[in-house]
């Protein structure tokens, strides 16, 4: 019988450039990586910020001991935020109130030339002071004491500020029993005069929480 021819074993070729389909798989490859940095960009788009460790009330002394850093998605109003890449400076005060755990705005703190506040002790009913925290916003009412015959009354009350904060409250258990308690009040320096006549003269004081304020009972 005439032989058979043998059969030629196949060869693997080395892959060339010229090849489209590993032109193509390259490309592939490049696409799924700059896709996956994007999205591992975005996914920490975020940048640290300052938040309030406890309340602030305008007129304290604010120290690293008072803010907590978190990272937060604020794209376009970052620059609103305190940054806490580096931390507050020495003489920085709180102008306004800060919740505990808010963002603090940029116009929340400001330099000692500032703050034009006064912190003044008034005596309250403890009923009314129960329900107060610190960072608690409060209107102040004030009604006259006035002699009649051999005793006295109260006249009509007047509301004498709007706004003032809560700084400091007694503790609860201060409250049982007594007849008034002092509470701390962060008030402008134009009305300290007449909130202390009105201290020295007797008159009764009233702290009434303003709306959506912070209270002992939805802290």
């Amino acid at each position: 019988m005439p032989d058979l021819p043998t059969p030629m074993a196949a060869r693997l070729q080395r892959p060339s450039w010229k090849d489209w389909r590993l032109v193509v798989g390259v490309l592939l490859v490049l696409v799924a990586i700059v896709a996956g940095a994007r999205v591992v960009a975005a996914a920490d788009d975020t940048v640290p910020v300052f938040a309030a460790a406890h309340a602030l009330v305008p007129g304290q002394p604010v120290t690293k001991d008072d803010l907590t850093s978190v990272r937060v998605h604020l794209e376009d109003v970052a620059a609103s935020y305190v940054d806490a890449s580096d931390p507050v400076d020495e003489g920085t005060f709180a102008l306004r109130p800060v919740r505990e755990g808010e963002l603090v705005p940029a116009s929340a703190l400001t330099g000692p030339d500032g703050v034009h506040v006064k912190t003044l002790t008034v005596p309250v009913d403890p009923t009314a002071a129960q329900v107060l925290v610190r960072g608690s916003v409060v209107d102040i009412w004030v009604n006259a004491e006035r002699k009649e015959g051999s005793g006295s009354a109260f006249g009509k009350p007047d509301r004498v500020l709007d706004s003032a904060v809560v700084a400091r409250v007694p503790e609860q258990k201060s409250l049982l029993g007594a007849a008034t308690v002092s509470v701390q009040v962060v008030v402008p320096e134009d009305t300290v005069q007449a909130l202390i006549a009105a201290v020295d003269r007797g008159d009764k004081i009233t702290l009434v929480p303003a709306a959506g304020s912070p209270l002992q009972d939805a802290s």
